[in-house]
């Protein structure tokens, strides 16, 4: 029997903005839209559950599946972003024309909190320093192989494998799917570590843990802290592209390391990944030169 709960929408909320945050691409395994529904699928502590979002007029319908269903439902606000607090960001955006225009343009997007950290954590490790298609391929393939299918309607959904599962695999175990040993290892040290981690209760106190773990650094860090706490001030320091983007964005730079983007960033303090989500969000990109990174199958090596 299925759970449903209605979410009251904000003025100017953005549907396919605001929960694209949570996947991989469109054809994420565990998180995507499908005709129009948003479907996201997670193992709680209660179990493996499945939510589905449905806009209708100003409300969100939320409808959960499986042994976490209540879980799920309890915190089925929150992963539409909509404890996500804007209040503070207006005032900031005008102070740049870019960022003013950008907030008024994308005010609908919110930044999701699932409060869920091995999977989030897992699929940050899976896209360090490789290409997106690289990463999604990896994700994929370890979501499908020790995942489980979905509970509820929605076809070809599957629930990410837990900690526990993850952790009692070897190292090599993970190489045909795409992952070197040392992104294997990573995982698999903060498998172990995913009980002390989901202790963290906030994103401060998560990320100096994360720091702790060998192999997981400040973009990591930030990456997953962004989605579980829906940490509007993280910022993805040693980003490949995202230095260049605030750097093109903020002040018509075409290059910029981090430091330079964090000074940049600086007067947004609080809403500094924000900042960075609307960049993207309006097709802001720095000038690309040179070839692309080439890509890669470690499960050939």
């Amino acid at each position: 029997m299925p759970h449903e709960r209605r979410l009251t929408l904000p003025p100017g909320y953005h549907v396919s903005g605001t929960l694209r945050l949570l996947g991989l691409g469109r054809f994420d395994p565990a998180a995507r839209f499908v005709d129009g529904v948003f479907w996201c699928a997670a193992h709680t502590p209660d179990g493996p559950a499945a939510l589905s979002l449905t806009r209708t007029g100003d409300c969100l319908t939320a409808t959960a599946y499986g042994d976490g269903a209540t879980w799920l439902l309890d915190r089925s606000d929150a992963i539409a972003g909509l404890r996500d607090d804007v209040s503070g960001f207006p005032a900031l955006a005008a102070a740049h024309p870019v960022v003013a225009d950008l907030a008024h343009t994308h005010q609908g997007i919110r930044f999701p909190a699932t409060g869920l950290v091995f999977p989030r954590l897992a699929r940050a490790i899976l896209e360090q320093k490789v290409t997106g298609k690289e990463a999604f391929h990896a994700w994929s393939a370890l979501t499908r192989r020790y995942g489980t299918p979905a509970p509820g309607p929605c076809p070809d959904l599957w629930v990410p494998p837990p900690a526990e599962v993850v952790a009692g695999l070897a190292y090599w175990a993970l190489h045909p799917l795409g992952v070197e040993q040392r992104r294997a290892q990573t995982i698999l040290r903060a498998a172990a570590l995913a009980a002390t981690l989901d202790r963290c209760g906030d994103s401060a106190s998560l990320t100096r843990r994360l720091l702790s773990i060998p192999g997981i650094g400040p973009w990591t860090a930030a990456e997953t802290v962004r989605t579980v706490f829906g940490d509007a001030d993280a910022v993805s320091v040693g980003d490949f592209h995202v230095p260049n983007t605030v750097a093109w964005g903020l002040a018509g730079e075409a290059r910029g390391d981090d430091a330079r983007m964090l000074a940049l960033l600086e007067p947004f303090a609080g809403h500094r990944g924000r900042v960075c989500v609307l960049l993207a969000a309006g097709g802001i990109a720095a000038p690309r030169f040179g070839p692309r990174t080439p890509i890669r199958s470690f499960a050939r090596f």
